[in-house]
């Protein structure tokens, strides 16, 4: 599909109105984010997710891909279509994070923005430093065919 990737990791804060500014290599048509994201609690993480139009057509894929009406899709598309924000950045290049998504990732004023391909996902500082070790140590092991 030809999309470019969120790449890089970016410590960054937020101001007392939930701004957070976000990468200008984030920020591109390439990506799907030229004008804004969307937002979401991350499904796996104690964080919030955010992506443009790649992450959109992969949560549509895995929707679209259940019987109409199943408890899982019905699940998806709440948890997808019901908890997503759409945030438009302002002329510095800056979304505002809604109060109940902060509150529900934990974030705090100092956050992290970590690229993971077609998304990227803002960690509270504090909780993400408790989780490089560990995931670090698991891409090490799942590299040297160890993991799984």
């Amino acid at each position: 599909m030809g999309w470019v990737v969120f790449l890089g990791t970016y410590e960054k804060q937020l101001d007392g109105k939930r701004r957070l500014q976000i990468p200008q290599e984030f920020r591109t048509a390439a990506t799907g984010a030229e004008h804004g994201v969307f937002c979401l609690l991350s499904l796996t993480d104690d964080c919030l997710e955010a992506g443009g139009d790649a992450l959109s057509a992969l949560y549509l894929e895995r929707i679209e891909a259940l019987p109409f009406g199943s408890a899982q899709r019905d699940a998806l598309e709440e948890t997808f279509y019901g908890g997503q924000r759409a945030l438009t950045y302002d002329g510095g290049g800056r979304i505002v994070l809604p109060e109940s998504l902060c509150q529900d990732a934990g974030l705090t004023d100092d956050v992290v923005i970590v690229g993971k391909g077609k998304r990227f996902q803002i960690w509270d500082r504090a909780r993400w430093q408790e989780r490089r070790a560990p995931v670090r140590a698991l891409a090490r092991d799942t590299l040297m065919g160890e993991g799984a």
